[in-house]
C-alpha cells in the first residue's frame, strides 16, 4: 500500500510554532504529526510514501533522513509554489503511478482503520472517509453513497455537477482529509490550473466517474488545525492508541 501525505502547508492557524518549524513537525504528546502518521500507516500496512513539501521542507526532509519510520519515503518538491491538493497530486503524479494509493493530511489524528478503508476501494476510481461530525461544509451522498455534491450551510452555496439537485434529499457527511484515488483518474487532470482543489476535482468528475463515500463505525478523527487544540489533541491520542 503506498500513501501520499499532504505536508507541504503554512500551518498558519499554530503561529508562532509554525514561524519556525513546518506543521508536520508540531509535537503531539512528544511525537511530531509526521512521526504520529508514518507510525500508523506501517502498522496498516503501508510501505512507501511520498510526501510534499514546501514550508520548511529542509527541514523534514532531514527529520526523515535521520529517523526510523519503517517505510519508505520519497519527497514531491513543491519548494517553488505551493499547489493546493489537486495540484500537488498531480505534481507527484511521477512517484504515484501503478497502484491506488491513500492520501492522508499530516495534521488529521484519527482512529480510522486504513487498511479497512484501503480494501474498500477496491475496484474503484476514488474513495473519500467521511465522518458524522458537526461543520458548516459537508459533501453530499445518495442513497448508494455516491457523491453528488457539497454545501456550505452557512452560506447555502452548493456545488454539484446536477443542476437539479435537492441537498435536502441528500446524505450529509464531513471530509476527513482521508482518501483515495487510482491512477486511472490522472488522465483526468489535464486542462486544471496548476493550483486546485481536489474537492473540486472529484465534484467535476462524479457524474460521469463514480465516487464514493466511506464511512466506518466509531470513527473519531481530530484536526490539529490550531494551538489551542493541541492539549486536546494530546489527550486525543492518548485515546485513540490506547485502543
Amino acid at each position: 500500500m503506498k500513501t501520499m501525505i499532504f505536508a507541504a502547508g503554512l500551518g498558519t492557524r499554530l503561529k508562532p510554532m509554525t514561524d519556525t518549524m513546518p506543521k508536520a513537525l508540531v509535537p503531539v504528546g512528544g511525537r511530531p504529526l509526521l512521526q504520529i502518521l508514518l507510525e500508523k500507516l506501517a502498522r496498516h500496512g503501508c510501505t512507501e510514501v511520498v510526501i510534499n513539501v514546501h514550508h520548511f521542507a529542509d527541514m523534514i526532509e532531514e527529520w526523515c533522513a535521520s529517523h526510523h519510520t519503517g517505510v519508505s519515503i520519497r519527497f514531491s518538491d513543491e519548494r517553488a509554489e505551493l499547489l493546493e491538493t489537486g495540484g500537488g497530486i498531480r505534481h507527484a503524479m511521477p512517484l504515484l503511478s501503478g497502484e491506488r494509493f491513500l492520501i492522508h493530511n499530516v495534521d488529521i489524528l484519527s482512529n480510522a482503520d486504513l487498511a479497512r478503508f484501503y480494501a474498500e476501494g477496491e475496484g474503484k476510481a476514488a474513495t473519500l472517509l467521511v465522518s458524522e461530525r458537526k461543520t458548516q461544509r459537508y459533501l453530499l451522498f445518495d442513497e448508494s453513497m455516491r457523491l453528488v455534491g457539497w454545501i456550505n450551510e452557512a452560506t447555502g452555496q452548493v456545488k454539484s455537477p446536477y443542476p437539479d439537485l435537492q441537498p435536502d434529499k441528500c446524505r450529509r457527511y464531513a471530509f476527513s482529509g482521508i482518501h483515495q484515488i487510482d491512477p486511472v483518474l490522472f488522465p483526468r487532470f489535464e486542462g486544471w490550473p496548476a493550483k486546485f482543489s481536489i474537492i473540486d476535482f472529484y465534484l467535476s468528475i462524479c457524474r460521469d466517474v463514480p465516487v464514493y463515500g466511506h464511512l466506518q463505525e466509531g470513527f473519531r478523527l481530530m484536526d490539529v488545525g490550531k494551538l489551542d487544540t493541541l492539549a486536546q489533541a494530546e489527550v486525543f491520542l492518548e485515546e485513540i492508541e490506547a485502543l
